[in-house]
C-alpha cells in the first residue's frame, strides 16, 4: 500500500507529464498557425522516402537469406529471419525519420 508521500509523488509526476503533453500540443498548434500546411509534394516525398527506408532493408534481407539458405540447405530459415530483421530495421529507420532524429 502506498504511503501518502508516495501517492503525492506519483501524482506530481503524472501531472507534469500531462502539462508537458499540453505544452507540446500547443507548440505544434502554434507552429501550424505560423507555417500552415506543407506542400503536397513534401508529403508525397516523405511517404516515398519512408517506403524506401522500409523496403530496401527488407529486400537486402531476402537476398542475403536466399543466398544463405541455398549455401546451407536450410529451407527458408535464414530468409524468414532476415526478412523479419529487414522489416524491423526499416521500421526503426522510418520511425527515426518521422521523429526528426
Amino acid at each position: 500500500m502506498n504511503t501518502p508521500g508516495e501517492h503525492e509523488e506519483n501524482g506530481n509526476e503524472e501531472d507534469e507529464k500531462i502539462v508537458d503533453a499540453i505544452r507540446l500540443r500547443e507548440s505544434r498548434r502554434e507552429d501550424w498557425r505560423k507555417h500552415g500546411e506543407g506542400a503536397v509534394w513534401e508529403s508525397l516525398s516523405m511517404i516515398g522516402s519512408l517506403g524506401w527506408l522500409i523496403i530496401v532493408p527488407t529486400l537486402l534481407g531476402v537476398f542475403a537469406g536466399r543466398l544463405l539458405d541455398r549455401a546451407l540447405g536450410s529451407g527458408i530459415f535464414w530468409t524468414a529471419a532476415l526478412i523479419f530483421l529487414g522489416v524491423a530495421l526499416g521500421s526503426f529507420f522510418a520511425w527515426r525519420k518521422v521523429n526528426g532524429q
